[in-house]
């Protein structure tokens, strides 16, 4: 009996039925759509820790999005295994006509979806992508010369401007269902069957409205719930940006909605630099002498630094998944400043442990603060620990929080370094790195 067929919508940072571009486009394009989700085992095996709480996250998700289709007689088609390997098994028991996926942007994706891409075209099977997860992309943003900005203010401003010239375009899809493939009786891998088990973190909410009226005035206070939180849910789609920005726009203060754009300019940056991810955005601030001692690399991943902002950070990141983004900065100005610890393994650290890591607007992130990125200010800005706790926690709520024992000299650690021998200190190895 010959194979009916079909198109595969390829959910992976997407994971949501509503205002989802390439899923509209695919239920428009005349066949029954196999809604598919992979869990990529290339990723997924290199996680050391099998209570991942994002792995957790993504089942849920797919879980939810399952008994949605369900209710109009559909399901998730769920894979565990490699890309190579799912649409291997995928063009055998399909014939699959389409695939339809939205745009990713990191160097993985990419190398993989022009795998793909090859194998696709082989059997006759055309492969079409769109964006989704940003509002521009690529080449949409770029000077007037045709080159990409590498400068946040004037990229922010032409962002708006094309903003106000195209405005934005929702994609209904959720209206659509009816058009996937009638079978209901799928399954969904269980976490214990794909080798994790469930974490004891806990996921933020979608609800976002409440803090951005106040936003610019309270979001570098971290012991204000004064930020959004929905990192976790930008990265996998399970809110659309076109929603957000569309809220952005209807508040008076801009100040969220900027931060929208920080994160489509490092998307940009990742892009046209993908060298970036691994290498330093300023070829120069490679040749750093980085000291990379291992003790207070350990030191500050426990966060037994003697800094208690910086340890208040470091324990809010290992116990939540989650570290405010004023703090962020000063941890990783801390490592690599004063402990002269290479940027990229702050960065990989990150990377196990943010439910919201977003590659490129990690190592956009790290690289400020290590000087070597997409910043105008001059190499020797170096946070002091001290003076910013007085501006950020005068009260000192967030640090007593996360380190309790600080109040105590004789159970809180000794600063492991001196800011003043440790400001001193960068400031001569920098020096010396950008003069060869």
């Amino acid at each position: 009996m010959p194979k009916a067929a079909v198109t595969i919508f390829w959910f992976r940072r997407d994971l949501r039925l509503g205002d989802n571009r390439g899923l509209f486009e695919a239920l428009n394009a005349g066949l029954p759509v196999v809604p598919l989700f992979i869990f990529d085992r290339d990723i997924l095996d290199k996680l050391n820790d099998r209570a991942d709480a994002r792995v957790g996250f993504i089942q849920q998700e797919i879980s939810a999005l399952n008994d949605e289709l369900k209710a109009v007689g559909s399901s998730m088609l769920v894979k565990h295994a490699t890309p190579a390997e799912a649409w291997e098994e995928l063009l055998t028991e399909y014939e699959v006509k389409n695939v339809f996926a939205n745009h990713d942007y990191e160097p993985y994706a990419r190398t993989r979806d022009e795998q793909l891409a090859t194998l696709f075209s082989q059997k006759g099977i055309a492969f079409h992508t769109f964006k989704d997860h940003v509002i521009f992309e690529k080449d949409e943003v770029v000077k007037d010369d045709g080159k990409p900005y590498t400068v946040f203010t004037p990229y922010s401003r032409k962002w708006l401007q094309r903003l106000s010239e195209t405005g934005i375009k929702t994609y209904p899809s959720e209206t659509l269902l009816a058009s996937c493939e009638q079978l209901k009786n799928r399954e969904i891998p269980s976490l214990e069957s794909m080798g994790f088990e469930p974490s004891s973190i806990s996921i933020p909410g979608k609800e976002y409205t409440n803090v951005l009226a106040n936003y610019g005035k309270n979001r570098d206070f971290p012991a204000l719930p004064a930020t959004s939180r929905i990192g976790l849910h930008l990265r996998f789609g399970t809110l659309s940006i076109r929603e957000l920005v569309q809220t952005a726009q209807t508040v008076a203060d801009k100040t969220w909605l900027m931060e929208l754009i920080w994160r489509e300019f490092y998307f940009t940056i990742l892009w046209h630099f993908p060298h970036s991810a691994t290498q330093a955005f300023k070829p120069a601030y490679d040749r750093i002498e980085w000291r990379n001692n291992e003790q207070e690399f350990a030191a500050w991943c426990a966060g037994k630094t003697g800094y208690p902002i910086v340890d208040a950070g470091m324990r809010e990141l290992n116990t939540t998944g989650f570290m405010h983004n004023r703090v962020r900065m000063i941890v990783a100005s801390f490592l690599c400043k004063h402990l002269l610890i290479d940027w990229r393994w702050g960065e990989a650290y990150f990377a196990q442990k943010l439910l919201d890591y977003e590659q490129s607007s990690n190592v956009g992130g790290w690289q400020w603060a290590a000087g070597c990125g997409n910043d105008a200010a001059p190499y020797f800005r170096v946070f002091n620990p001290t003076l910013q706790t007085q501006k950020f926690d005068a009260q000192l709520v967030y640090v007593k929080k996360w380190v309790p024992e600080f109040s105590d000299p004789f159970t809180y650690s000794k600063p492991i370094v001196d800011h003043a021998f440790a400001r001193e200190r960068v400031l001569s190895v920098y020096k010396k790195a950008l003069e060869k």
